[in-house]
């Protein structure tokens, strides 16, 4: 057994924000598809709302969304989720977040 006194602050950090994010309740940001957007303002929404996204990843998204009828964005905490939401919807996008 490895002594407490032996393990690196480094090593203890990264395990307790492991078991914090293990808790934290995720949610799925859900674009939905709409025949009112241009699919390069989905993009473009999706690009400024959802920092995280490239611009590869944003136009699959919009694909997906378009063919399927809705797609998940991204998997966050949910006021994250709530942010990315109302920042696609300031868009004029249709989006919603979902419990995972």
């Amino acid at each position: 057994m490895t002594d407490p006194a032996l393990v690196s602050p480094d090593v203890e950090q990264e395990a307790l924000q492991r078991s914090l994010t293990e808790h934290v309740p995720r949610f799925a940001v859900i674009l939905h598809n709409d025949d009112v957007n241009s699919m390069e303002h989905v993009v473009d929404a999706l690009l400024k709302s959802v920092p995280t996204l490239s611009e590869q990843d944003a136009v699959q998204v919009m694909m997906d969304a378009h063919l399927e009828g809705k797609a998940t964005v991204t998997v966050c905490p949910r006021e994250t989720a709530e942010f990315y939401r109302d920042r696609l919807q300031s868009f004029s996008i249709g989006a919603s977040i979902e419990a995972v």
